[in-house]
């Protein structure tokens, strides 16, 4: 591994000192280190201009052997966004508060990127979906945690007319729809009671917000099914958050929701798994009584 480009959160202020001190590691590492043009500004004005290091623009990001996101969860959101169209593996090291899809935190950050360097890791795929708008453009189609159908402004229902591999499903009636992959299963999908799916799982869950009808509960689903969804609503625009970026859609307009044509490549370390996410990350096993 000789180079890396470099993703980080440009709003948290703690940290910066250990990230510098980190990128300079790597350097004396013999590592070519590339950092996201906004996050190189953010360390620059935390102490960081005189190392002099190369920037890219999130837009154009060049060919590296892996990506390294510092930051939390929607960090690494952001970073699979840019880079996993391109194949390139992503190591997540955690700033930030619960850190699920992360190897680590940042005071382990060098033994970990170490353990990556002696190949001490594999790459899970993880199923990421797109979906499309017969009205509008959405500019960053592509989720790695979940589709959300949302109402905007307004406390009526959304009824949501759902259609599975061309066949009618349901009319979901309620305050919105996820639709998760696995990865985002312990996310906004867990929130509303939908099931926790170990993450290389070859399926989908669209799980109801708010369902009018108490019959309609999660639902899980093969990872090839092409979902449609025609939204009504009595105000003129409903919401679809892509792993948090919204788009406003008009009322009547049809979602297509499917398995994106490649995965987020994920780096995990040796010796970690799902057991240990599910004990280390949601205090699995834990005694939480007073």
């Amino acid at each position: 591994m000789k180079q890396l480009v470099i993703f980080g959160n440009i709003y948290q202020e703690a940290g910066a000192e250990g990230v510098l001190a980190m990128l300079e590691a790597l350097r004396q590492r013999s590592m070519n280190v590339v950092v996201e043009k906004e996050f190189l500004r953010h360390l620059c004005g935390s102490g960081g201009g005189e190392m002099g290091l190369e920037s890219f623009d999130a837009s154009d990001v060049p060919d590296a052997d892996m990506a390294l996101s510092l930051g939390g969860d929607g960090t690494f959101l952001t970073t699979v966004m840019w880079v996993s169209r391109q194949g390139m593996p992503i190591l997540g090291i955690n700033l930030g508060h619960l850190g699920y899809l992360t190897a680590g935190r940042l005071d382990e950050g060098m033994s970990i990127i170490d353990e990556v360097m002696a190949g001490k890791y594999r790459i899970e795929e993880r199923t990421m979906l797109q979906v499309e708008c017969d009205a509008v453009e959405i500019p960053h189609p592509w989720a790695l945690n979940e589709v959300a159908i949302l109402r905007h402004d307004t406390s009526s229902m959304l009824d949501m007319q759902t259609s599975l591999r061309g066949s009618e499903l349901t009319t979901y009636r309620g305050d919105g729809l996820i639709v998760s992959t696995p990865t985002g299963s312990t996310a906004y999908n867990m929130s509303v009671g939908g099931p926790i799916l170990e993450p290389t799982t070859a399926c989908l869950v669209l799980a109801p917000i708010s369902p009018h009808s108490l019959t309609m509960r999660p639902l899980v689903v093969r990872d090839d099914s092409l979902i449609t969804v025609r939204t009504h609503s009595r105000a003129t625009h409903y919401e679809v958050s892509i792993d948090g970026e919204v788009t406003l859609c008009p009322t009547g307009s049809v979602l297509t929701i499917a398995r994106a044509p490649y995965c987020a490549r994920v780096v995990q370390l040796q010796g970690k798994n799902f057991a240990n996410t599910l004990r280390q990350k949601l205090l699995w096993g834990t005694d939480q009584r007073p």
